[in-house]
């Protein structure tokens, strides 16, 4: 076993067990006796406590008074930062002044057990749980915009942060919303809402803004100046008690910057009924394209908001394209941060469903530009790769630039800090390997990220082949001289081989999604603004979407809690003018309203589907000038049914070479070359050139991938 090889298993079985140690309950207590004090962390897990502080409950058994119990914080009495609630049957209180590191909450009265409650304190400033830092690090504080127009102005540590503030905005009676003059409380000018819960309040929004683990983020909610604060006792009439949690789109240029947009939170659908609304710029994959990132800002930012104003009753993520694989892996390996998901233009995982794809067209596109220019038509490339457009392969293989570390560096980060082959070997590669190398560790010759990315025993444009799009001369000239990539994503006349132990890295730690964990007991919304034909291309394919649904049902034997609604792209991808996706969102507060209260024997995922609103069915809408809903269960195929008339599931080149639709093979297993599966006639030479092409073997698309495996848990962690 190689020394790479070594580090990197060290490093896996180190997850492992770390996985181990902190998966369980997202809500944890104390373990006393049921006739003692119980301690509760309402904020956060007990082991990701961030900032100093924490909302913290105290339960109390019958007959002990709320005034004879005392708290101590390693010794500290902090009994005066709580209060009574539940009519003196709870304490409940934030906790400051923690240290970093361990923390010991106690709770004691005359006559009962006490209660005793461990928190493991991390910096506002991050890490929790995903590894150490990434440097260097772009502040945008200066840059960044405020709902009033201002900026953060320069930060104050190396860690970009800034003093949080609180700004009001007024939506007006024409529809937009403007500053709330410091003088005036109801300008004439403004709009009142009604919410959801049936409050008829003025419209006007308190927005707070702040730094959080790097990131900026903000949280808006409907919120009069002059009534009392919100806090966690005492909540702003305009909330309807329900948060949602936006994630931005992108992952090109998404490294080594904080930002300068969260994932917004100022919409007029989500603000008029209620909701609150919270966000962070590291939640936005266009600067963060790292979900282990993204999870561990959304659990801080996520925390700041309990701790401020309460509970909320439950968290919708809400999120299209690079904030879909947010939601998706946030939903299942951190379950507890999100109770259901509205995902848009989605798509499993950004490391292996997406990256598979664009680096399959990457290696395609070079083949008919460079290698064998017009050896196949337009028609016989589009085979190949299996899109719907033609033009999909040049613009996937442009997007395939993820996988270089050095084309889609930010603009603001400087030159001098970039990687260069030649010039600068330890400067920062920006793709999405070295952007994850807490979870796939270092290759310790070069020092750059082990990478789980494969493409041995592909056997390119296999079914254009038994469809006879292509001849088999031109199979094996594809195959033969398609090639792979380099450390550097260059390409080489070699096939590209995965490293095992950052592959089984990938599947252990839920960087290929798989599905099992928080998702299988998750109400799930899968909305497609279609796009797969449109003129110019796009990388946002319907199929990514029966990808997630296949994995859901390797993982869980049903993928029930996951509805698909599609229709086309006249609203502009993932927009709440859209009738479809407002009424998603109405019905998703539905679900989760009904399956909250579901007090009925049950397992949890019998439980979310029998409390699925009646009206909450796969559907897709027609493509007329007024839209009608065909309800029908959406398939993978095209021209089969209704919808898939209207909305064809295309391909990939991986699934055009057999692969399964689940797309979660990283490396397959080899079989020997078997010339009269193909469906056309081999000749003796052309079988043994076949041979020589895989001399390994082919994929076997039938058998597990080479580490393939389960979840080693969920709440990982990956070093502070």
């Amino acid at each position: 076993m190689g020394s790479a090889l070594r580090y990197a298993s060290l490093l896996a079985v180190v997850q492992v067990v770390t996985a181990i140690l902190v998966s369980g309950p997202v809500a944890a207590t104390s373990m006393e006796r049921a006739d003692g004090l119980t301690l509760t962390v309402v904020s956060s897990r007990p082991q990701v406590v961030s900032g100093n502080d924490a909302l913290v409950r105290v339960r109390i058994p019958g007959g002990v008074s709320a005034e004879n119990v005392r708290v101590t914080r390693d010794g500290t009495d902090v009994t005066t930062s709580f209060r009574g609630v539940d009519r003196g049957r709870a304490l409940e209180g934030v906790v400051e002044g923690m240290r970093l590191g361990r923390n010991v909450l106690t709770a004691t009265a005359r006559g009962v057990p006490s209660g005793r409650l461990v928190l493991d304190n991390h910096p506002l400033t991050g890490p929790v749980f995903a590894g150490p830092h990434e440097r260097p690090f772009i502040c945008d504080t200066a840059a960044f915009t405020t709902v009033t127009g201002s900026t953060l102005g320069a930060p104050t540590d190396a860690d970009c942060s800034v003093g949080t503030r609180v700004d009001h905005v007024y939506r007006t009676t024409a529809g937009r919303f403007t500053p709330l003059p410091a003088a005036e409380t109801r300008p004439a000018d403004l709009a009142w809402t009604t919410t959801s819960t049936g409050r008829r309040v003025p419209y006007i929004v308190r927005v707070e803004t702040g730094t959080i683990n790097r990131a900026i983020y903000e949280m808006s909610m409907l919120h009069e100046p002059g009534t009392p604060r919100p806090d966690p006792w005492q909540r702003s009439a305009g909330w309807n008690g329900r948060l949602i949690y936006t994630f931005g789109g992108g992952c090109p240029g998404g490294w080594y910057v904080q930002g300068r947009g969260t994932g917004g939170v100022m919409d007029d659908v989500m603000l008029r009924q209620g909701y609150a609304v919270a966000s962070s710029s590291l939640n936005v994959f266009g600067n963060n394209c790292n979900d282990l990132l993204a999870a561990e800002t959304m659990s801080m930012v996520k925390e700041r908001f309990v701790e401020a104003y309460g509970r909320p009753a439950f968290t919708i993520g809400w999120g299209c394209s690079g904030g879909s694989y947010q939601t998706h892996q946030i939903g299942d390996n951190y379950p507890g941060l999100l109770d259901g998901i509205v995902s848009g233009c989605s798509f499993p995982d950004v490391g292996f469903s997406t990256v598979n794809t664009i680096s399959d067209a990457r290696l395609l596109d070079h083949y008919f530009r460079e290698v064998a220019p017009g050896a196949l038509g337009k028609e016989q490339q589009q085979a190949v790769s299996g899109f719907g457009r033609w033009e999909s392969i040049a613009d996937l293989a442009e997007r395939g630039g993820r996988i270089d570390p050095r084309i889609f560096c930010p603009a603001r980060l400087p030159a001098a800090l970039r990687y260069h082959p030649e010039t600068n070997p330890a400067g920062a590669r920006c793709d999405v390997y070295d952007h994850t190398v807490n979870v796939y560790g270092r290759d310790p010759r070069t020092g750059f990220a082990l990478r789980p990315l494969d493409n041995t025993g592909i056997q390119y444009g296999l079914q254009a082949l038994r469809d006879k799009a292509i001849s088999v001369d031109r199979f094996l000239d594809l195959n033969e001289k398609i090639g792979g990539f380099d450390a550097d994503a260059n390409h080489v006349g070699e096939r590209t081989t995965a490293d095992l132990a950052a592959t089984r890295a990938a599947y252990r730690s839920g960087r290929l999604l798989n599905g099992g964990a928080g998702l299988a007991r998750m109400p799930m919304i899968d909305y497609r603004a279609y796009t797969d034909d449109l003129p110019a291309g796009d990388i946002h394919m319907r199929f990514h979407s029966f990808a997630t649904r296949e994995r859901l049902e390797k993982a869980n034997g049903t993928y029930a809690n996951q509805v698909m609604l599609v229709e086309d792209d006249r609203h502009g991808g993932f927009s709440l003018t859209s009738p479809v996706l407002a009424h998603a969102l109405t019905q998703m507060d539905q679900w989760l309203t009904a399956l909250a209260a579901d007090g009925r024997p049950g397992s949890p995922i019998a439980k979310v589907v029998r409390t699925k609103p009646g009206d909450l069915t796969d559907a897709c809408w027609t493509r007329d000038a007024q839209p009608r809903k065909v309800a029908e269960p959406q398939v993978p195929g095209n021209g089969t049914t209704t919808c898939d008339t209207l909305y064809p599931v295309w391909t990939s080149p991986r699934l055009v070479a057999g692969g399964p639709m689940a797309n979660d093979i990283v490396k397959c297993r080899l079989r020997p070359v078997e010339p009269a599966e193909y469906g056309v006639p081999l000749t003796t030479e052309q079988a043994g050139r076949l041979r020589g092409i895989f001399p390994g073997g082919v994929c076997d698309w039938s058998a597990p991938g080479i580490e393939q495996q389960g979840l080693a848990g969920t709440w990982q962690s990956f070093g502070r």
